[in-house]
C-alpha cells in the first residue's frame, strides 16, 4: 500500500499562483540543468572524427575512430560507480544539493578537455589525461538524469507526472543538437587548419561557464516535498542502496531492463548515428549533422507527447506501443537512412526517434515509480547506469565493430531490433504505476 500526502508530500493541485509558480521554477531549472549537463557530456561524440586525429598516432583512421569511441565508452565506466555515490547521496542529504555537485563536476571535467595539449604535444599523456576527463564526466552524468527526473516528479502533481518528467527528460535531446549545430558553424566558418589548431576546442570551452549558469539556477529551488516528507518522518535511509538490494531486486532488474533500451536508443541517435552516416554510409559531415538534429528535435516532441499520454494511459501502454514500432521499424529506418541524401538520413533517423522517443517519454517516470522515496535515487540510478554502462557506452564502439566486422550496414539495426525484443518480454511483467503516489508506507513508517 502506498500513501498520499497530507500535507504537501506529493501535491496533487497547486490552487495558489505561488504553489504554480514554484513548480514551474523547479520544472525550468531540471531542464536547464539537464540540458547544460548534457550538452557537456555529448559534445564528445560531436568532436570524434578531429578528436581520433588530434589525440592519437597517425594510424589507420578507423582503428582511430575505434580509440576514440573506445574513450567514450570509457566515461561510462564510472556511471554505476557514479550511480552509487550520487544515489546514496541523493537519499540521504537531498536531491538538489546532489544535483548541484554534479553539474560542477561535469562542467570542470569538460573544460578540462577543451584546454587538454593534443598527442603531437604531449605525447601518450594527451589520451591518458582524455580517459581522466572522460571518467569525470562519467562519474557527474550518473547523477544526472535520475536525480533530475526524481526531482521534477517529487514535485509534480500525481495526474502530470508523466508529462512533467517526460518534458524533463526530453531535454537530454537538446543538447546533441545544440553541440551538433555548433560543430557545423565552426566546421563552416572556420578553415580546416584553424578548426584542427583550436576552433575544435570551442564547443568544450563553453561548457564551464554553462555549468556555472547551471548550478546558479538550481540553487533558486527547493528541495523536493516527498523528500523533505521522509525526512520529517525520520525514515531517510542510512543506508539505501543496501535496503533496495534486499527489498526490491526485482524492481532493479525492471529499472534495468527499461535503461538498457533507453540508453541503446538514445546514444544510437547522439552517440554513433552522425559517425555512421559520415563514416560507413558516406554521406558529407554538413548533411549528417543537420540530418541529426532534425531527428533529436522529433524524439523532444515525441517525449513530450509520450509522457503526457502516459498520464492517461499508463506507462506500460506506451513502452510496450514504443519498444514495438522500434522492432518494427529499425531495420527499415537504417535501409533508408543508409541512402545516401539528406532526405533519407532525416526519414530514417525520424523513425528511430519517433519509436525511441515514445519509449522515452514515459521512461522517465516509470523507472521512479517503482522505488519508494527513501530509496529511490539509489535503487534507480545503480540499476539506471549499470545499463547505460553496457548497452549506451558501448553503442557508437559496438556499432562502429559490427559493421567493420560484418561489412553490412544493417548490422546496427538489427543489433537494436534484438534488443527491444528481450526488453518487451521484460516490459509486459512490469507492473503499472501510473496512479500510485511517490510516498510509500515506508517512507513514513516501519515497512
Amino acid at each position: 500500500m502506498t500513501i498520499e500526502s497530507s500535507a504537501g508530500m506529493v501535491p496533487n493541485s497547486h490552487s495558489s499562483v505561488a504553489a504554480e509558480s514554484g513548480l514551474r521554477r523547479v520544472l525550468t531549472s531540471a531542464a536547464i540543468g539537464q540540458f547544460v549537463e548534457w550538452y557537456d557530456f555529448v559534445v564528445y561524440a560531436y568532436s570524434a572524427a578531429i578528436i581520433a586525429k588530434l589525440f592519437f598516432p597517425n594510424t589507420d583512421p578507423t582503428a582511430a575512430l575505434l580509440a576514440t569511441f573506445g574513450i567514450y565508452a570509457v566515461g561510462f565506466v564510472m556511471r554505476p560507480l557514479g550511480g552509487f555515490v550520487f544515489g546514496s547521496l541523493g537519499d540521504r542529504i537531498g536531491r538538489r544539493r546532489v544535483l548541484s555537485l554534479v553539474i560542477l563536476l561535469m562542467g570542470g571535467a569538460t573544460l578540462g578537455i577543451g584546454l587538454l595539449p593534443t598527442y603531437s604535444q604531449i605525447g601518450l599523456m594527451a589520451p591518458i589525461l582524455l580517459v581522466f576527463f572522460r571518467l569525470i564526466q562519467g562519474l557527474s552524468a550518473a547523477g544526472e538524469t535520475v536525480g533530475s527526473n526524481a526531482f521534477v516528479a517529487e514535485h509534480a502533481p500525481s495526474d502530470r507526472r508523466g508529462l512533467f518528467v517526460g518534458f524533463n527528460y526530453s531535454f537530454a535531446n537538446l543538447p546533441p543538437i545544440a553541440a551538433a549545430l555548433l560543430v557545423l558553424l565552426l566546421t563552416n566558418v572556420l578553415s580546416g587548419e584553424d578548426y584542427a589548431s583550436w576552433g575544435w576546442r570551442i564547443p568544450f570551452l563553453i561548457g564551464g561557464p554553462l555549468a556555472l549558469v547551471g548550478l546558479y539556477i538550481r540553487h533558486k529551488v527547493d528541495e523536493s516535498p516527498a523528500f523533505k516528507a521522509t525526512q520529517a518522518a525520520r525514515k531517510v535511509a542510512t543506508s539505501p542502496l543496501r535496503d533496495a538490494v534486499r527489498t526490491q531486486k526485482q524492481a532493479m532488474s525492471f529499472s534495468f531492463a527499461l535503461a538498457a533500451f533507453s540508453s541503446l536508443g538514445f546514444y544510437t541517435l547522439a552517440g554513433y548515428f552522425v559517425s555512421y552516416l559520415i563514416t560507413t554510409v558516406g554521406l558529407n559531415s554538413n548533411a549528417a549533422l543537420i540530418s541529426n538534429s532534425v531527428a533529436l528535435f522529433v524524439a523532444f516532441v515525441t517525449m513530450i507527447v509520450g509522457g503526457h499520454l502516459s498520464d492517461r494511459f499508463g506507462r506500460k501502454k506506451l513502452l510496450i506501443a514504443g519498444l514495438v514500432l522500434n522492432a518494427v521499424t529499425c531495420i527499415p529506418a537504417y535501409l533508408i537512412a543508409a541512402q545516401g541524401s539528406l532526405a533519407t538520413a532525416i526519414i530514417g533517423q525520424s523513425l528511430l526517434a519517433f519509436s525511441c522517443g515514445l519509449f522515452w517519454g514515459p521512461v522517465g517516470i516509470a523507472l521512479l515509480e517503482l522505488f519508494p522515496t527513501r530509496t529511490r535515487y539509489s535503487a534507480s540510478a545503480v540499476s539506471y547506469n549499470l545499463a547505460y554502462t553496457i548497452f549506451g557506452g558501448t553503442a557508437p564502439l559496438l556499432g562502429t565493430w559490427l559493421v567493420l566486422q560484418s561489412g553490412s550496414k544493417l548490422a546496427p539495426a538489427i543489433y537494436m531490433c534484438a534488443v527491444s525484443i528481450v526488453v518487451l518480454l521484460v516490459v509486459l511483467r512490469i507492473p503499472e504505476t501510473y496512479r500510485t503516489s511517490l510516498v510509500h508506507d515506508e517512507d513514513l513508517r516501519q515497512a
